[in-house]
C-alpha cells in the first residue's frame, strides 16, 4: 500500500478509537447506576437493527448452522462473558486503570495462540511477553491492598477478547459472517435477559439516550476501523488503539475528576511497549504464519457491536 492510503488508514483507526472511548466513558457513566446485565441487554436491543444491516450484505449461500459449534460456542462466550467484565471494570476503575489492563489483550492472544493455533512463540515475542506481564503487574501493585474485583474483571475482559480473537482466527476461514455476528448477539440476549429480573432498576430518559450513545458511538467506531483497515496495512492500523489512553486521561479528568498516578503511568507505558513489540515483529512474514494480533483487527470487546474481525472471516492475513 501506498504511504498516503497508510495514512488514511492511521488517521481513520484514530478517529475510531477515539469514538470508542467516548462510548467507554459513557459506559462508565451509566456503570455507576446499572448493573452491566442491564446496560448490555438494553444497549444490545439498540445496536440490534443496526447490526443486522450488517448481515442483510453477507450474500454467502448457507445457513445459520455453524460448521464448528464448539469453536463458536466457545467464542461466543468469550465475547458475552469479557463484555460484561469490561464494563464491571469502566464502572468501578479508572478509565486509564481499565485501559492500562485491557491492553494486555495483546499478551494474552499471543498466549493463546500456542494452544489453539500451534503458534510457535520465539525468544523476542516471548521476552515481550514477560515484559508485558510485568507492565500489568506494576499496575496492579499486588501486596498493596488496591487490588479488587475490578481488575479481576478487566484482566477477565483482557482474556475473554483474546479468546474470541484467536478462535476466529482458528475458524473464520469456514464460517460465515453471519454465524460469527449472530451467535454473540443471541447469547447476549440470553444470558442478559435471564439476569435482568434480579438487576433491573427503572431508566429516566437521559439515561436511555445514554444507551443509544453506546449502541451509536460503537457502531460508527466499528465503521471508521473498517474504513481503517480497509485503506491501511494492519501494522500501521494496529497500533491506532493505544491512543485510547490518552483519551482516557482526558475523559478522566473532565467528566469523573480521575487522575492518572505514577504506577498507572509507568505500567501503562510497559503494556503499551510489549503490545508494540508483538505487532511489529508479527508484521514479519518470517516471524508467525498465523499472525493471531494483526488479524484481530479489533480492540477488547465490550459486547455491544461485533469484533471487526467478524466482518473478514474468509480473508487471508494480510
Amino acid at each position: 500500500m501506498t504511504g498516503n492510503s497508510n495514512l488514511r488508514g492511521a488517521g481513520m483507526a484514530l478517529l475510531a478509537f477515539a469514538t470508542y472511548a467516548g462510548s467507554d466513558a459513557v459506559v462508565k457513566w451509566l456503570g455507576g447506576h446499572y448493573s452491566p446485565f442491564q446496560l448490555i441487554f438494553f444497549s444490545q436491543l439498540m445496536a440490534f437493527p443496526l447490526v443486522t444491516l450488517l448481515m442483510i450484505r453477507d450474500r454467502t449461500d448457507g445457513n445459520l448452522r455453524p460448521r464448528h459449534p464448539w469453536w463458536v460456542s466457545l467464542r461466543t462466550a468469550g465475547m458475552v462473558f469479557g463484555g460484561i467484565a469490561s464494563f464491571y471494570a469502566f464502572a468501578v476503575l479508572p478509565l486509564t486503570q481499565t485501559y492500562a489492563i485491557l491492553f494486555s489483550m495483546p499478551i494474552m492472544i499471543t498466549l493463546l495462540s500456542i494452544p489453539v493455533l500451534g503458534e510457535r512463540v520465539g525468544l523476542h515475542r516471548g521476552a515481550a511477553i514477560v515484559v508485558g506481564l510485568i507492565g500489568v503487574l506494576i499496575v496492579l501493585r499486588p501486596g498493596t491492598g488496591n487490588i479488587g474485583l475490578g481488575h479481576a474483571a478487566a484482566l477477565f475482559g483482557a482474556f475473554g477478547s483474546a479468546l474470541s480473537s484467536v478462535v476466529m482466527r482458528r475458524i473464520g476461514q469456514d464460517e460465515r459472517s453471519s454465524v460469527m455476528l449472530v451467535y454473540p448477539m443471541l447469547g447476549n440476549v440470553l444470558v442478559m435477559g435471564a439476569a435482568l429480573p434480579f438487576v433491573y432498576r427503572p431508566m429516566p430518559l437521559v439515561h436511555v439516550g445514554g444507551l443509544g450513545a453506546i449502541a451509536l458511538l460503537t457502531f460508527l467506531a466499528m465503521l471508521f476501523l473498517v474504513i481503517a483497515y480497509r485503506a491501511g496495512e494492519a501494522a500501521v492500523v494496529a497500533p491506532m488503539q493505544y491512543s485510547q489512553i490518552l483519551w482516557a486521561v482526558l475523559y478522566g479528568h473532565l467528566f469523573f475528576h480521575e487522575g492518572v498516578d505514577a504506577a498507572t503511568a509507568i505500567g501503562s507505558a510497559v503494556v503499551i511497549v510489549s503490545g508494540l513489540y508483538i505487532v511489529l515483529r508479527e508484521s514479519r512474514g518470517t516471524t508467525s504464519d498465523n499472525r493471531p494480533v494483526l488479524t484481530a483487527r479489533a480492540r477488547f470487546a465490550t459486547g455491544i457491536m461485533p469484533r471487526v474481525g467478524a466482518l473478514w472471516p474468509r480473508k487471508k492475513a494480510d
